[in-house]
């Protein structure tokens, strides 16, 4: 079963400022075309920047305007482990996009030994090579692999883990499930912290926003501290470069959810995040109370 986010909003959104995004036509060149076995793959560029498609959506990319550059800004929230522990040495990605994460992480942790890939389409590596210069080092592996399946197969141990799955469609039910949870903690260090990018209704404290607080009520079973951040920094800095508007519109958000099993606390040092260009200070606010 595939979670459709729009289907979690509870809020109509403003009909002048839907307008103003229904309206708006970027204008495409498409870089790369292929059909894989499970996706409609192009690479496109507009005045926006240039971005992997997948079939109706842009799945990642990289953002050139004056107002921001950089990655689509929720996968900034993937940075935030390195003020939790700078000391991070293996890692494991599952759901690859473009690749920039890889070279952030590999810019922030000093002792970095591995990074293991894991994603199910084989053209991915390819194409954040030749489309969006991804530099691949000997640190990182690709695995080509269902990523429920390489959890129940993998003995490895990771300090850090971050799971990006959610396809054009939505998200897949087994990644929202206790087994899948259950085999995070078995991939993950005494130490380890596991990131997990979700969606919800903006409105967090909404009584009908049953989705979030049952997810919340499973990642409490599992993990000792669950930190949740609302994407209210990459819904600002998204609408703005993308439409020129001042807030998010509809009412779904990226809901980037940080766990382990000891108490996790936000200290490191910022001043690694400007050879990114991301005001990582910006992120932490939004971490959320609930």
């Amino acid at each position: 079963m595939i979670i459709i986010p729009e289907y979690l909003a509870i809020h109509e959104p403003d009909e002048k400022l839907l307008d103003i995004i229904n309206s708006k036509v970027f204008n495409d060149k498409v870089l790369y075309q292929k059909q894989s076995n499970f996706h409609n793959i192009k690479v496109v560029e507009n005045e926006i920047g240039r971005f992997l498609h997948y079939k109706d959506t842009y799945q990642a990319g990289f953002i050139n305007t004056p107002v921001y550059k950089g990655n689509l800004p929720y996968i900034n929230y993937f940075t935030l482990p390195y003020l939790v522990n700078p000391k991070v040495k293996n890692i494991l990605l599952i759901g690859f996009g473009t690749g920039r994460i890889v070279n952030n992480w590999e810019m922030l942790f000093n002792n970095i030994k591995s990074i293991d890939v894991v994603d199910i389409e084989e053209n991915i590596f390819y194409i954040a090579e030749k489309f969006f210069d991804f530099k691949k080092s000997q640190k990182v592996n690709y695995i080509l692999q269902d990523g429920i399946v390489y959890l129940r197969e993998n003995k490895k141990k990771y300090d850090l883990i971050v799971v990006d799955v959610a396809s054009d469609e939505g998200i897949d039910e087994r990644f929202l499930s206790e087994e899948y949870l259950k085999l995070i903690k078995k991939s993950l260090t005494t130490n380890g912290i596991f990131v997990s990018n979700l969606c919800s209704s903006a409105d967090f404290e909404h009584t009908e926003n049953t989705f979030l607080h049952s997810v919340l009520e499973l990642y409490h079973t599992q993990f000792k501290d669950v930190c949740v951040f609302k994407g209210n920094e990459s819904d600002r800095v998204y609408y703005k470069a993308f439409f020129d508007i001042d807030g998010r519109v509809i009412d779904i958000t990226n809901v980037i959810i940080l766990s382990s099993n000891t108490d996790m606390s936000f200290s490191g040092d910022y001043s690694k995040y400007n050879q990114l260009g991301i005001d990582i200070k910006a992120y932490l606010k939004d971490l959320q109370n609930i």
